[in-house]
């Protein structure tokens, strides 16, 4: 994939989004910003998990 696809691909990826987040009634937009927060934070959760095994593994070496 070219420099300038991958760049298109991007902003055709975006513009799907936001024009998906048209189409959702308020409510649903509020469920769906939380439930992205909630990866988020989950997500967060496992890389502090993954630093904390690679800490403990080099204290063990």
């Amino acid at each position: 994939m070219s420099k300038s696809s991958v760049s298109d691909f991007e902003s055709q990826t975006a513009l799907a989004t936001k024009l998906d987040k048209c189409f959702y009634q308020a409510d649903q937009q509020v469920k769906l910003l939380h439930l992205q927060a909630e990866i988020d934070c989950l997500l967060q959760q496992l890389q502090n998990l993954k630093l904390q095994r690679i800490a403990s593994t080099v204290k063990e070496e």
